[in-house]
């Protein structure tokens, strides 16, 4: 006689996402990031910066290095500040910046297109890290 295991049902242990499913690309999404200042220093010359770390309040699965998150997952980022984050534990660089790159991707996403709708999001993002 054998036993099955059952593993929770936890946020993550049924997300369908595997390294077989398909990621999201926005070309056009990204042409419009790399016309945005930095999300860190308002500096212009950007890249789009994909954020790696999961969380389950934004909906975001963990992506590894073999795969790149989807392109709604982006801020804009002088390539200095991007090189950084990449370098150390991306969670703990964004607790560092005091911003939260997840609510920032996904409300550019939102506002994709219009240029100073996302300008006031990186500048209130900015200010906020201030406070």
């Amino acid at each position: 006689m054998g036993f099955r295991f059952l593993p929770p049902k936890t946020a993550f242990s049924l997300d369908p996402s595997s390294k077989v499913t398909k990621q999201m690309k926005d070309e056009g999404h990204l042409a419009f990031v790399r016309k945005l200042p930095c999300l860190i220093t308002g500096r212009y010359g950007v890249d789009p910066c994909h954020v790696r770390y999961g969380d389950p309040v934004h909906r975001k699965p963990k992506t590894g290095k073999a795969r790149k998150p989807d392109d709604c997952w982006v801020v804009p980022m002088i390539r200095e500040e991007h090189d950084k984050q990449h370098g150390m534990s991306e969670p703990l660089f964004w607790k560092q910046q005091g911003i939260d790159p997840l609510a920032v991707a996904r409300d550019l996403y939102a506002v994709s297109g219009d240029e100073e709708a996302a300008k006031r999001i990186l500048t209130v993002a900015r200010v906020r890290k201030r406070i």
